[in-house]
């Protein structure tokens, strides 16, 4: 019966999750900056309206303006089915990282303006700078280490942690990397390529978008959870440790969401110091995870 409801639960979240995370991130930062924001499912019921258009293509644009958003939209969900559902292993994440920012890139480059040109460089440079962290992080969940529970195994556990959110701060172009609120074409990263979209290929892009950021909180949640000692080895405590999964992402939307009422972006010439030397500390804090 705990695998019956493990699957129910699980399409459960693989459903609601995309939908609502994106709304909370949204409320929480218009609260925190002293605003009423919209409604939760606001993500939601703009999606559908895109997705009711016809969109407005440029008369310059081929093939790739056509087809990357429905590629975004299937990279972004592999990703969420493997989070979730853990049919493949997580090293398979980057690789549909990679077609997901293919699709951004290509459709920015294929309506040939400058915006989109600027955007597609900054995105390219944020995932050289992110993805070998990413694969690390990969790599630290894939070798069924635990944390000890002692007040030093926690204490690096949160560091870890700590700066593998911070790689999906800059997988995600949020704060410090990028500040999706200031609507500078001439500063922005994701809202720069997407600045030609227009109807259901602006939904469709959209979507892939909430999608991406639910599967990163989420797999950062399953990478606290599974290499915790919190939970017996049985088929219970798997189904309890996948029960934390959903507050799990509500609660990390929540400090995302003040995350970005209260930080901004930095300059551009910091960036690849400080995630280079936030690799070389995740380096370090998974050898000390692994041997404390």
């Amino acid at each position: 019966m705990n695998s019956i409801y493990l699957i129910i639960y699980q399409i459960f979240i693989f459903i609601a999750l995309p939908l609502v995370a994106g709304g909370i991130v949204r409320k929480l930062r218009a609260r925190a900056q002293g605003r009423k924001g919209p409604k939760v499912l606001q993500v939601f019921y703009e999606i559908r309206k895109f997705l009711a258009k016809e969109p407005i293509d440029n008369p310059n644009s081929g093939i790739f303006s056509e087809i990357s958003p429905i590629v975004a939209v299937y990279a972004g969900l592999a990703i969420w089915s493997i989070v979730v559902f853990e049919w493949a292993p997580f090293i398979l994440i980057p690789f549909f990282l990679a077609m997901y920012r293919f699709a951004f890139v290509s459709f920015a480059m294929e309506t040939g303006t400058s915006f989109g040109g600027l955007g597609s460089g900054r995105e390219i440079l944020l995932s050289v700078m992110a993805e070998p962290t990413i694969i690390l992080m990969i790599l630290v969940a894939q070798s069924h280490i635990e944390i000890s529970m002692t007040p030093v195994g926690v204490f690096i556990g949160i560091l870890f942690l700590g700066l593998s959110f911070i790689a999906i701060l800059a997988e995600l172009a949020k704060p410090p990397f990028d500040d999706p609120r200031t609507h500078l074409e001439l500063t922005m990263v994701h809202e720069a390529m997407i600045l030609e979209a227009s109807g259901r290929t602006m939904g469709y892009l959209e979507l892939a978008s909430q999608i991406k950021l639910v599967s990163l909180l989420a797999f950062l949640i399953k990478l606290a959870l599974e290499h915790s000692q919190l939970f017996p080895v049985s088929e219970m405590g798997t189904f309890t440790r996948e029960c934390f999964v959903l507050p799990g992402v509500i609660l990390l939307s929540v400090i995302l969401g003040l995350w970005e009422a209260n930080s901004v972006r930095r300059r551009w010439t910091w960036i690849p110091e400080f995630m280079g030397l936030a690799f070389l500390a995740i380096l370090i804090l998974g050898t000390l995870v692994k041997l404390s």
